[in-house]
């Protein structure tokens, strides 16, 4: 199976597997402030959605910030990672008090390394590609320690974000726009252009790319906010579509903010899901990409 085929494959599981995902339990709000969640690539996303949906109680730090500076190691530290490979968070994890991985991969080193597990358990297509359902599960296990959550209709989710994704046509560079909730979403969804695509690609606060980001942006390049409709957002808009910019509001239909926040994944998915297979585009890019990703795992494991 291509990685394309995958993904796609992975990307529809995620439906079936909302209906039975099971929640944590929230960590007592006077702990949340003595904790820290590590993540790296995808999983620093899911690691600040855990600390947006804690309204900043629990902390979310790449790891290498942990092992640089030690008095944090004295908080409770989870440390997300899908493989449990990922070097710099089994380091973190070895110098922590204490440690929880959550992890798809319970023989991992970083299990190992760990006094506690939370195991992130989901169906998937056994194809490495990019990621989705694994983020889905890590994102909302995140989501879960920081607040109690609830996922209503993941079906009606899915078809809106599909019908949202069909309005979405990215041309040049990428920005995606997002605040305390999605702009962890917006850093998922230029992860996925990376990895799929290889086009240039970009994330930003919504405030900071006036002040920022937009700078950088030639006529016909994208910009993608993840917000619901507001006086600033919808002001942005009408701004950077009168210098030229390929501008979209994405809006969910729901002011439920766990479920607003799965309808942005799945659009951050759909979207480079459509424009490879627009392409008859067959394998993920950092697939062929062979020299990159040899980089890239070099550092990681």
């Amino acid at each position: 199976m291509k990685t394309i085929e995958a993904l796609e494959q992975d990307i529809l599981l995620q439906v079936p597997f909302l209906h039975r995902f099971k929640a944590q339990k929230p960590i007592p709000m006077q702990k949340q402030q003595k904790s820290i969640i590590c993540g790296t690539g995808d999983s620093y996303a899911a690691a600040l959605l855990g600390e947006a949906f804690s309204d900043y109680r629990t902390r979310a730090i790449g790891p290498l910030d942990l092992i640089n500076n030690q008095n944090l190691a004295k908080n409770h530290v989870y440390l997300v990672s899908i493989s449990g490979n990922t070097i710099s968070n089994i380091r973190a994890a070895k110098i922590a008090k204490s440690a929880t991985a959550i992890t798809a991969n319970k023989n991992s080193r970083l299990a190992k390394a760990c006094s506690k597990i939370i195991f992130l358990d989901y169906p998937s297509s056994g194809v490495f590609t990019s990621g989705s359902i694994g983020f889905l599960s890590s994102a909302l296990t995140c989501m879960s320690l920081a607040t109690k959550l609830s996922i209503d209709n993941p079906s009606q989710l899915f078809l809106d974000a599909l019908a949202e994704t069909r309005k979405i046509k990215i041309k040049n560079k990428a920005f995606f726009l997002g605040n305390q909730y999605t702009f962890p979403v917006s850093m998922y969804a230029a992860a996925k252009l990376y990895e799929i695509l290889g086009i240039d690609a970009h994330y930003e606060r919504i405030e900071q790319f006036s002040h920022m980001g937009l700078f950088s942006a030639k006529k016909g390049d994208t910009v993608i906010v993840f917000e619901q409709k507001n006086r600033h957002n919808l002001q942005l808009v009408k701004n950077l579509k009168k210098i030229g910019l390929n501008t979209i509001l994405v809006e969910p239909k729901t002011n439920d903010k766990v479920s607003a926040i799965i309808f942005f994944i799945f659009v951050s998915q759909l979207v480079p899901l459509y424009h490879a297979k627009a392409r008859q585009q067959n394998e993920c890019y950092f697939i062929n990409a062979k020299k990159i990703r040899a980089a890239s795992s070099d550092m990681i494991y």
